[in-house]
C-alpha cells in the first residue's frame, strides 16, 4: 500500500468541501396570547433563522403544521426573499396561532428553499405548545 502524504489529504479535503446543511430554527410564542381553546388567534410569525441556504435560492416558503392535528390549516404559507444573514424577523407575516383544545401539541415549521418553481431543499423545526 502506498503511503498518502499530509498534503494529499489536505488537498482532498479542500477539493470537496462539505456543503452546509440547510437548517431552520425559530424563537417566539412567548409574545403571543396563550391559546388553549382550539380557536386560534391571528398572530405574527415567530423569528426564524436559516443556515446553509442553498446557492441560487430566490425565495423560502414557510408553512406551519400541528403534528397532532395535521389536517388543520394554520395558514402562513408565505414565500419570502431571505437576507444573507438568514433571519426572518418576528411579525413578517400572519398565520393562525398554535391553540390546542386540550393539553399540549407539537407544532412544526417547514421552510422550503426554492429557485423559481423548483424546490432546492427543505428544513424543519418543531416544538410543543404550550410548553
Amino acid at each position: 500500500m502506498k503511503p498518502i502524504s499530509i498534503l494529499t489529504v489536505v488537498a482532498m479535503c479542500l477539493a470537496s468541501p462539505a456543503a452546509a446543511e440547510f437548517s431552520l430554527s425559530f424563537k417566539g410564542w412567548d409574545n403571543i396570547p396563550l391559546c388553549t381553546s382550539g380557536n386560534p388567534n391571528t398572530v405574527g410569525n415567530p423569528e426564524f433563522t436559516l443556515k446553509g441556504v442553498p446557492d441560487g435560492t430566490t425565495t423560502v416558503q414557510f408553512q406551519p403544521k400541528d403534528l397532532d392535528v395535521p389536517n388543520y390549516n394554520h395558514g402562513g404559507s408565505k414565500k419570502l426573499k431571505i437576507t444573507k444573514d438568514g433571519k426572518v424577523p418576528a411579525g413578517t407575516f400572519s398565520y393562525k396561532s398554535p391553540c390546542p383544545p386540550s393539553g399540549s401539541h407539537t407544532y412544526q415549521w417547514t421552510a422550503t428553499a426554492r429557485k423559481g418553481g423548483k424546490k432546492l431543499a427543505t428544513a424543519m423545526a418543531q416544538r410543543k405548545y404550550p410548553k
